[in-house]
């Protein structure tokens, strides 16, 4: 009992510790996250003047869209994206991530309505100050440490909460109101951290894939493992046979209507003379139904079909937390993700003013831990597989021990 008593007093330190460094990001990537939610209807609204055009008259032909772009951009465009109304312009995108630029024509008099680049926009700027704190891989990486420090939060936390409970259901659930500012709102924090922690978990698996070292990682297991994207997903090493006359984008554009697929429908654009092109769906709301197929661009006859199934089992479950993380999977998980990052700052503000009214003058008000305790192998375990999994979390926990060691040293040498 007693060495469960100073396990408890062990990691509640470590907890209190971690988490006062930890919270005021957890603070601005919780608004941020909220605020980012709101991205497609912000950038909807924002280029409406761009992407609405006034169907006036026949539209022109696709192929003559695809010359107009190829003319009014600095790169080739990659992909042309089936406009969903007769309203919409005709979008072409050049790049990707950060650099990818898309050109919109309008389809009825075949001038170019405008042009959107990926860093314009003020959800840019949040996304970026969300994802690295707008200071680029330095900032990445200190995401990735705190994302990595929460998961370590996440279990220390409920470990401490239901370690000293009081027995019963209403302990779980109702804050104690009549103990003082401290203890409300620590019992508000906790409370909340233990019944969002599930949801917790589930998010930041939904933001490892984007991290620099944890997702760099994954990206390596699929490769090894063969459970990512096929290659051919992508086109690569399929080839069209030059036989004659390329097949028009507006062919393409017939052939993919009659797929009848779910969602976004997309057309990938032959690089050069021996490429092909593709056709998908993008379908967030149900994965299984995005689709694949890659057609030759000269007798238009189909080369591959390749369906979610045929996805590797990582890749598969990467997107599906990315796409949960991004409440993507319609209204529902939009509004769950919503509540969870107002829970978390929430949680956050709670604990920083329980500590301020923990905390006396001069003091840290840091908890105090036993003097003489041994973890036990089960825990220095825990720590070591969290320490693979999260390998800035073990490099942070190796310079702490390394400054603990150091301070014990230095405190030996002053007594003697």
């Amino acid at each position: 009992m007693k060495n469960n008593i100073k396990l408890t007093q062990w990691l509640w330190r470590w907890h209190f510790i971690a988490g006062l460094i930890s919270l005021p990001f957890i603070i601005l990537l919780s608004i941020t996250g909220a605020i980012y939610l709101f991205n497609h209807d912000y950038t909807e609204r924002a280029f409406e003047s761009i992407k609405k055009v006034e169907a006036v008259s026949e539209p022109i032909s696709y192929q003559r869209q695809w010359e107009i772009a190829r003319n009014e951009m600095a790169q080739s465009p990659e992909l042309m994206k089936v406009p969903m109304a007769d309203d919409r312009a005709t979008e072409f995108v050049a790049g990707a991530f950060s650099k990818e630029t898309s050109l919109f024509v309008n389809p009825y008099t075949g001038k170019v309505s405008g042009s959107i680049k990926a860093t314009e926009g003020a959800m840019y700027k949040v996304r970026k100050l969300h994802g690295e704190l707008l200071m680029g891989g330095y900032g990445t990486k200190l995401v990735e440490l705190v994302a990595s420090w929460l998961v370590v939060l996440i279990i220390t936390g409920n470990y401490v909460f239901l370690s000293t409970r009081k027995p019963g259901v209403l302990s779980l659930i109702v804050p104690r109101v009549k103990q003082g500012k401290r203890i409300l709102f620590r019992d508000l924090h906790a409370i909340t951290g233990f019944w969002i922690s599930g949801l917790l978990i589930l998010v930041l698996a939904g933001a490892f894939p984007w991290t620099d070292v944890v997702g760099h990682n994954f990206k390596w297991i699929q490769e090894v493992t063969g459970t990512g994207y096929p290659d051919t997903w992508s086109g690569a090493g399929l080839q069209s046979i030059n036989s004659g006359p390329q097949t028009s984008l507006d062919d393409m554009v017939d052939i993919a209507k009659n797929l009848s697929l779910p969602g976004e429908i997309g057309i990938e654009l032959p690089k050069d003379a021996s490429g092909v092109y593709g056709i998908f769906n993008t379908n967030p709301q149900d994965l299984d139904l995005q689709v694949k197929y890659h057609y030759d661009q000269y007798s238009g006859e189909p080369i591959s079909k390749q369906s979610w199934a045929d996805v590797g089992i990582l890749m598969r479950g990467r997107m599906w937390v990315m796409a949960f993380h991004q409440g993507q999977f319609g209204a529902w998980n939009w509004c769950l993700m919503l509540f969870v990052a107002l829970m978390m700052a929430g949680m956050a503000i709670s604990a920083l003013i329980s500590y301020s009214a923990r905390k006396k003058r001069g003091q840290w008000g840091t908890p105090k831990s036993p003097k003489r305790f041994n973890p036990g192998y089960g825990i220095v375990l825990i720590m070591c597989v969290l320490a693979v999994l999260f390998p800035l979390f073990g490099l942070s926990l190796i310079l702490i021990l390394i400054g603990f060691q150091f301070r014990k040293n230095k405190l030996n040498i002053k007594v003697q």
